[in-house]
């Protein structure tokens, strides 16, 4: 005799929490969880092979752990004959198999998909519950509610009030430490013979092989390789790289968060946002594991309270701007950039030796530190004018942690400026000057960071300063752009000609497809 199911609960790729709301109530005997692999959420960008492997080999094990709880799935594998190979597809085929009496699902992390569900209904012929999700420490009515009435919303404004709503590094209503913020602390340049502890490796067990092979027979023309995967793919594996960052790293980590150092891309780094994306570690999980090693005298105030701004404040910040500015947020370029993305960006063939090693690295680990995302490639393509469109899209292939709410708010606000100044209050644009100061990149490098003209020229010095000379009207108004701008005003007329004149020659040779 058929089973008779109430409610279909679908489960997506980046909701692997067992306290996925979607998942709360079930009723074992009469609900059946949804979980689908299909080509449309593997290719609406050709996301990287590593990052296929991660969310298709996570997916896989949640599955097995729901089952071990005795909750029912309908797995429909990425090679399974009958899979439609659409989530919408995929849940009209278990509709019609199953005849449950509603839907259920957790609110989906992307616009694109939310606009997709809200069709669901009128195509299911039954009803569709979407769900908060609640994994998120701010809620969207909540961040709605908080930027209301706001002239300008500043990460550093709502990092304090959730610090107080959470109880995070805080002495009754008052910051330890008595300072918010140790940022200032956290720029150091690391000095030479220091090791930084490995991150833990995680293995492929049977199901992540079978997962590899599939993904390099699949998806073999996308960028990066399957090979080397070692990214946790459990909740318990998941644990394990928390622990491990916390007891080794975390002490580290504020002092040298922002360096970038050649063939090191994780130095302290923590290694979690994977996990913490695609469901697998909770947030305020990881930010009470932290403020414990701070209490515990394992790790000083600057590197936890630096970590916990990132997990507690960037994320949700980024996330809430995400939900409070789309569609519309993803079609700003507030620069007018349209220079094409240059190829360099895909092969790492360029003689700028910290833009080859931030690419490379990349490529090989679907993993780059955000000073090396945003300083470095985020950097060049804002000083270079590449449009947003292209960037954008770039960083969501390459990253294994990559998805839309928080990928793009970083990108084309902080990094490129292209929302205006809706996320930040200024430009993050850089010369050579801070690559020298804060990476061993220069080292060897064809190009020489303190000449800004001529044969040998670093192209970040000139390329800053016609960024800075090509929008000069536009930062007339922001005092944190006042130093440049004097700085620009200052310059003879021929200093800046020449400065133009490189920054040109440079892009025009990038352009025609030349190496640079």
């Amino acid at each position: 005799m058929k089973r008779g199911v109430e409610t279909l609960r679908l489960v997506l790729g980046d909701q692997l929490s067992d306290a996925l709301p979607a998942l709360d109530g079930i009723d074992q005997a009469r609900d059946l969880v949804l979980m689908a692999e299909v080509v449309d959420e593997c290719t609406y960008v050709r996301h990287h092979a590593k990052k296929i492997v991660l969310v298709l080999s996570a997916m896989r094990h949640f599955a097995e752990r729901l089952r071990e709880r005795g909750i029912v799935v309908a797995y429909s594998a990425l090679d399974d004959s009958d899979n439609t190979q659409s989530l919408q597809g995929e849940m009209l085929r278990m509709v019609a198999l199953h005849r449950p009496k509603r839907i259920v699902v957790t609110a989906p992390g992307e616009w694109r998909l939310m606009q997709d569900m809200a069709v669901w209904q009128a195509k299911a012929g039954i009803p569709v519950e979407i769900l908060d999700d609640t994994r998120f420490l701010c809620g969207l009515r909540q961040f709605r509610h908080w930027a209301d009435g706001r002239r300008s919303l500043r990460m550093e404004f709502f990092y304090r009030d959730m610090r107080r709503q959470h109880a995070i590094l805080m002495e009754d209503d008052q910051p330890v430490g008595g300072r918010w913020n140790f940022d200032a602390e956290n720029r150091k340049r690391m000095p030479g013979g220091i090791t930084p502890p490995r991150a833990p490796s995680f293995a492929p067990d049977t199901i992540t092989r079978a997962v590899m092979d599939l993904v390099a027979a699949r998806f073999a023309d996308h960028f990066g390789s399957v090979d080397g995967f070692d990214l946790p793919v459990t909740a318990e594996q998941a644990a394990v790289a928390l622990d491990r960052f916390v007891a080794e790293r975390l002490a580290d980590f504020g002092d040298w968060q922002d360096f970038m150092r050649g063939g090191d891309p994780v130095l302290f780094h923590a290694l979690i946002s994977t996990s913490l994306n695609c469901g697998l570690l909770a947030p305020l999980d990881v930010c009470k594991a932290a403020e414990a090693a701070y209490r515990d005298g394992i790790a000083p105030l600057n590197a936890v309270e630096g970590f916990v701004r990132q997990v507690l404040g960037w994320r949700e910040f980024v996330r809430g701007l995400y939900w409070l500015h789309m569609p519309e947020y993803g079609r700003r370029n507030a620069l007018g950039a349209t220079r094409r993305l240059p190829a360099f960006y895909w092969s790492a063939e360029t003689r700028m030796n910290c833009v080859a090693n931030v690419v490379a690295d990349t490529r090989d680990n679907a993993y780059a530190h955000h000073i090396q995302r945003l300083m470095v490639t985020g950097n060049f393509a804002l000083l270079a004018g590449l449009d947003p469109d292209q960037v954008d899209e770039w960083y969501m292939i390459v990253y294994a942690d990559a998805y839309q709410w928080v990928e793009m708010p970083n990108v084309r606000g902080m990094a490129l400026f292209a929302d205006g100044g809706v996320m930040g209050s200024k430009p993050y644009a850089a010369s050579g000057a801070y690559i020298n100061r804060m990476s061993d990149y220069c080292r060897g490098c064809a190009y020489d960071p303190k000449q800004s003209v001529g044969e040998g020229a670093c192209p970040f010095n000139a390329l800053y300063w016609d960024f800075i000379a090509r929008h000069a009207s536009r930062w007339a108004g922001n005092p944190r752009m006042a130093m440049p701008l004097r700085t620009l005003e200052r310059m003879e007329p021929a200093k800046i000609a020449g400065l133009r004149a490189q920054a040109e020659s440079f892009l025009d040779a990038m352009d025609r497809g030349e190496a640079v």
